[in-house]
């Protein structure tokens, strides 16, 4: 039972590394107007391929051992916890898509993007720091972070809606992307809620 916890958690690990470089190298790629869509997808495939082997992995586990209280906890959140990156996975995917859509965004101004992808990723580190060290208190963080990030899209949408302008084709790439950007945010706080049920059996 233990081997098998530990090849789970090593798994999410991995998964937690490529997830990360998949949203960092998207929005790089997104800011410079470079076209990334292939490695995007090939990342996002490995992530999809790594989360089925984390069910897998945790099914097996669950239907071997029978396991109860914590160790029911952990895999149980492992699978969701896989689920979250293999999202991340998508959603730096779909940002390297809007490039593809929309063409040159090279005159669009991509300033709140830049601003709301750093605190996006920093909530991406903490949450994976949060299952590494199974801390709680860091893992509460993100809800927080999470309230600023939805203040800004709202804020931002609201504004691109009312931009006089701005060109429609920059204000559609841009509505994209925040909302992406406020998804993966929104996985990182699940991810965060499962690292808190891991560790005290309550996601508050």
């Amino acid at each position: 039972m233990d081997m098998g916890e530990e090849r789970l958690q090593s798994a999410i690990v991995d998964m937690a590394n490529l997830a990360q470089d998949s949203v960092v190298k998207a929005i790089e790629a997104y800011e410079r107007g470079e076209r990334v869509t292939d490695a995007a997808r090939k990342r996002a495939q490995e992530l999809s391929k790594l989360s089925a082997e984390v069910e897998e992995l945790g099914v097996d586990l669950l239907a071997r051992y029978q396991p109860v209280a914590t160790d029911l906890r952990l895999i149980k959140s492992c699978l969701e916890i896989a689920y979250g990156f293999s999202r991340f996975g998508r959603y730096a995917y779909d940002i390297s898509q809007v490039l593809e859509t929309y063409g040159d965004l090279s005159t669009c101004d991509k300033t709140v993007i830049h601003d709301l992808s750093e605190k996006v990723t920093k909530m991406i580190e903490r949450s994976i720091q949060s299952f590494k060290t199974r801390d709680t208190e860091l893992a509460r963080s993100l809800r927080k972070d999470d309230d600023e990030v939805d203040k800004i899209y709202f804020k931002y949408t609201h504004a691109l809606a009312n931009d006089k302008t701005m060109t429609v084709r920059c204000a559609l790439a841009s509505t994209l992307v925040l909302r992406y950007l406020e998804r993966i945010a929104d996985h990182a706080c699940y991810i965060a809620d499962s690292v808190i049920y891991i560790v005290t059996a309550s996601k508050a």
